[in-house]
């Protein structure tokens, strides 16, 4: 069992708000990332849950127990930190048996668990070594390992890999996903890296100043976003943003105009007076050179580009100084200066509100 709910939890320090009436319902057995800028309360929120905080106000349940002022070492949960935070006078044996040892569990269950725990992370042949003759890695292997023994009702993970370098990242994030799929224990992820949230996630919790932007499938994110802000964050590079005004009925929607003599027909249904202010959203990766046969949605000057070898991000200005990203498939030839013509399958675009929420129907 592994069933975390929150219920409007607030969080203050002194006269600074942290949290805002967080309401979150995580299922047994799922992975949940949290996700969202610097100082959004994402790592509170992680610590609270932990029992490391107490919020302010609201409830906090697992598997329909209130732990909400129940002691960290009392939750049966599992934190797995940043900075490893392993014994340095101890061996790694030592540091995986600690816990349980303080637990009084018998030596050879003890035993067994981190055989057990050692084998699955594969750092059996570093037992008997100090943390400080490992790299990062066999580290936080380590800082996993001593969490699985404990066989908890959930991981909690404060980003675990952000010190480790890009390629070992890569095989850590492969290797945590394999391993949730193993323990098909609970877990709850921090990061600020979207690539993880993206590849490891069930669902993704997006917060913004201390509030919940959107929570979903990873993809849903991606393809629905619920607002501006959602819209912004998810996806890299970010999504081009567009100011429209509406123009009367369309085929079953609404008409938009841009970039001056733009004009594109949505599937919208939410009612929007004529000349609404809206606001288009592009993804780069969506954005195409437009062909002969093409009718070109809006010209844009390069200003940049980044050529990657299996594709080029191209750095545009379009009329009214906006900037736009383009991100091509292959090695497009393309020079700094040079005035190019982009289009979009309309079925790409996003549309928001004037209140920067996503209009019905698109």
């Amino acid at each position: 069992m592994g069933r975390i709910t929150l219920s409007d939890i607030c969080k203050s320090f002194g006269a600074v708000h942290v949290l805002h009436g967080i309401d979150l319902d995580i299922a047994e057995g799922e992975l949940v990332v949290f996700v969202g800028p610097s100082g959004c309360g994402k790592s509170t929120l992680l610590r609270l849950i932990a029992g490391l905080e107490k919020p302010t106000s609201g409830k906090i349940e697992i598997n329909g127990n209130d732990v909400t002022r129940v002691n960290a070492a009392d939750r049966g949960l599992a934190m797995v930190f940043q900075s490893y935070a392993l014994y340095p006078h101890m061996s790694v044996r030592q540091n995986m048996a600690f816990g349980l040892e303080n637990a009084h569990l018998p030596k050879s269950e003890i035993a067994d668990r981190i055989a057990e725990a050692s084998r699955m992370l594969e750092i059996g042949d570093y037992l008997d070594r100090r943390p400080g003759q490992l790299s990062g890695g066999q580290r936080q292997r380590v800082a996993i390992g001593r969490a699985i023994v404990r066989n908890p009702t959930a991981f909690l993970l404060d980003e675990p890999l952000s010190n480790l370098d890009a390629e070992l990242r890569v095989s850590m994030r492969a290797e945590l996903a394999s391993l949730h799929a193993r323990l098909k224990t609970t877990m709850i992820y921090v990061t600020h890296d979207q690539i993880e949230a993206m590849t490891l996630a069930d669902r993704i919790v997006v917060l913004r100043k201390g509030r919940i932007e959107q929570v979903d499938t990873p993809l849903n994110l991606f393809n629905r976003p619920a607002n501006l802000f959602v819209a912004g964050f998810i996806g890299a590079p970010a999504m081009n943003f567009i100011a429209a005004r509406s123009d009367g009925a369309g085929n079953g929607g609404t008409a938009f105009r841009y970039l001056d003599d733009g004009r594109v027909e949505l599937p919208v249904t939410e009612p929007l007076s004529n000349g609404a202010g809206a606001t288009l959203g592009i993804r780069p990766q969506h954005l195409r050179l437009a062909g002969n046969s093409d009718p070109a949605s809006f010209h844009a000057t390069v200003t940049l580009v980044e050529a990657l070898g299996a594709e080029t991000v191209v750095h545009t200005q379009v009329a009214g100084g906006e900037k736009m990203l383009a991100v091509l498939p292959g090695q497009a030839e393309l020079e700094r200066g040079e005035t190019i013509a982009l289009t979009f399958d309309p079925a790409n675009l996003h549309a928001f509100g004037e209140n920067g929420m996503r209009l019905a129907g698109i």
